[in-house]
């Protein structure tokens, strides 16, 4: 008789309890597809007395996610706690130490623990899984490791943080300021805890930095990726966007180029019609790029009891048909460290400052980005005619820039004199 595949869940949030309802209502189905059952023998979660809306009472309980970690009667350590460091690092160490896969939706512990976790699987024959941790319910980690797995990867772009997206098209959608969204999106539970995980880029950019090393061959690199959160988009930037056909979206974007690799998770502006341009709400949506597949676009849900729950299964159902793969797609050993590179593609840029209502105030201004080598592709001051003294706000659109260039003329702006508070550069991404 075939042996189950028996599962120990560590974490019993929103994912958590997913995963319990896809292995109690779709038990028959995962056995025809996998040839073994699937069950769970055991769970871990810190209040046993919680209501979470589905029956535990088959499974033993640990409060310890070690002692899960290290029971006889589990063969794959599900780790959907979160958190990289603590009880989810110490229960995934326990797991590998003690011989089981591991199944994670965590990519925080991943983005700063990845190598030596990997390096430590590898070494014991065991796997780790991490579908769930990028992008929800997007198999994006299996198209990079088996799908295009006969491309060499050219680039990696998306955008990976439905909150920000939600954000992000809620004020271009209803008009409303950054601040009012924010409290929206708060109010319904969509920020983390710590929020700054999603407004200010570091979530979506450890989701980056994974799939980073899996495109590239490379040691997964979170510290060197360049992160700019969406606090400083303003409703006016989102509205003068709009009008020049353009929607701004928090853009991740991994590239190798002959310095080293690229990696940043800043906002852009895409153009309105395309995929990206019109990605609503919480989905998320990846672009890959291989040398003999061309483009492929991945969209779907990022987050949610369902779509990452189902993620977490379907690294479950491929241990339990016996595929193994290499954590980020070849050996651990052989992953390189990754030469970190600030990006320098050139792009149009997006400009918008304002000015001193006073004589040659735009031509110091015009006279920054010509010595910065930065010629100018529309240009518009919106003021109201016949009005005096009053400020004007002027926005630029320049032809293909290099980023080293745009700093150096937003330092030469900052020196003329007829600037009123920062100005905004945020880049234009040819899709």
């Amino acid at each position: 008789m075939v042996q189950p595949l028996r599962l120990g869940l560590a974490g019993l949030g929103t994912v958590g309890i997913g995963v319990v309802k896809i292995v109690q209502q779709h038990a028959d189905l995962i056995t025809a597809r996998t040839g073994r059952p699937v069950v769970i023998t055991a769970v871990s979660a810190r209040d046993r007395t919680k209501n979470r809306d589905a029956d535990l009472s088959a499974y033993a309980w640990e409060t310890d996610p070690v002692a899960l970690a290290q029971r006889e009667d589990v063969d794959v350590f599900v780790e959907v706690m979160g958190g990289h460091e603590g009880a989810a690092k110490a229960a995934t160490e326990a797991a590998i130490a003690a011989g089981k896969d591991v199944v994670t939706a965590n990519k925080a512990l991943l983005a700063h623990h990845g190598q030596a976790l990997a390096e430590a699987a590898e070494a014991a024959g065991r796997v780790i899984r991490f579908e769930a941790a990028v992008a929800g319910g997007i198999p994006v980690i299996k198209a990079l490791t088996e799908g295009l797995a006969g491309n060499r990867i050219t680039r990696v772009m998306g955008v990976m943080n439905g909150t920000c997206n939600y954000i992000l098209t809620r004020m271009q959608n209803a008009g409303l300021p950054y601040e009012t969204v924010f409290e929206e999106a708060r109010q319904l539970g969509y920020l983390e805890a710590d929020p700054n995980l999603d407004v200010g880029g570091i979530d979506a950019g450890h989701k980056l930095s994974l799939l980073a090393a899996i495109a590239f061959g490379t040691r997964v690199a979170f510290d060197a990726v360049e992160l700019e959160g969406i606090g400083n988009v303003s409703i006016e930037d989102i509205e003068l966007a709009d009008d020049m056909g353009y929607h701004i979206k928090l853009l991740g974007v991994a590239q190798m180029s002959g310095r080293g690799l690229e990696q940043r998770m800043t906002p852009c502006l895409v153009p309105a019609e395309s995929p990206f341009g019109q990605l609503q709400g919480g989905t998320n949506m990846v672009m890959l790029e291989g040398d003999s597949v061309g483009q492929i676009v991945l969209r779907g849900p990022g987050a949610g009891e369902g779509p990452t729950a189902s993620a977490v299964m379907s690294d479950v159902i491929d241990i339990a048909r016996g595929l193994r793969l290499p954590t980020f797609g070849r050996p651990a050993a052989t992953l390189v460290p990754a030469v970190p590179a600030k990006a320098a593609t050139p792009a149009p840029y997006y400009l918008r400052m304002t000015l001193l209502d006073k004589p040659g105030a735009l031509a110091k201004i015009a006279t920054c980005l010509g010595e910065a080598g930065i010629s100018i592709d529309q240009m518009r001051q919106i003021n109201q005619p016949g009005e005096e003294d009053d400020d004007a706000i002027v926005i630029f659109v320049t032809h293909k820039a290099a980023p080293a260039d745009v700093a150096h003329a937003l330092t030469s702006f900052a020196q003329t004199g007829v600037l009123v508070g920062q100005p905004v550069a945020i880049r234009i991404e040819e899709l």
